[in-house]
């Protein structure tokens, strides 16, 4: 006997996507991850703060007064030693932030949207809420810089408890808002039938 499409769908998501306990009959429609232009900005501000360093310390070497900032140090091997940890530190930060970067996703299924956030190495969180329960799908750019990138924010609000889910960085997700607002379209319907 032929699995049904659904049951295929709902065996595919589950080995897909193992952490997210979808129900029976659930699978994976969407799944939406922040725009790349944050992970270039992170990678961005690493870069120049590590030239930045670099610069300073061949300032601070190249101090022809004859006074230094701390008379009883040598500078030059201090600054051997401070330099490479600086950019060390800045590269760790950088990793950091890119690990934040890629644990922020939205994923829709069938019946529901899980968002899965963390904003820092040891905070994650993950939001849930019922298609079903979404009253309004929306997508908000603010500020000249989203524009000129096409990212912004996607934004679910619920009926009953009137709360906005957001997840922000998303490029331009027209057919994501399209196949969302469609999803919750369907199940309203199913759940009126």
């Amino acid at each position: 006997m032929k699995k049904s499409l659904e049951e295929l769908r709902h065996a595919r998501s589950q080995k897909d996507f193992p952490f997210l306990s979808l129900e029976p009959e659930e699978y994976v429609e969407l799944v939406i991850t922040r725009s790349s232009f944050a992970l270039i900005s992170i990678w961005f501000m690493a870069i120049v703060s590590s030239l930045l360093v670099i610069i300073c310390a061949i300032l601070i070497a190249n101090t022809t007064t004859g006074e230094t900032l701390l008379p009883a140090i040598n500078l030059i091997p201090t600054l051997v030693f401070v330099v490479p940890l600086m950019i060390i530190l800045i590269a760790l930060v950088a990793i950091v932030a890119t690990k934040i970067h890629f644990g922020n996703k939205l994923y829709i299924t069938n019946k529901r949207a899980i968002q899965t956030l963390m904003s820092g190495l040891f905070h994650h969180s993950t939001n849930v809420v019922e298609l079903s329960r979404i009253e309004d799908v929306s997508f908000k750019q603010e500020g000249i810089v989203q524009s000129i990138f096409h990212y912004g924010t996607i934004r679910m609000s619920t009926v009953g408890d009137e709360t906005t889910y957001t997840f922000p960085y998303v490029d331009t997700p027209t057919d994501e808002i399209q196949t969302i607002s469609h999803l919750v379209h369907v199940i309203k319907n199913k759940n009126e039938d």
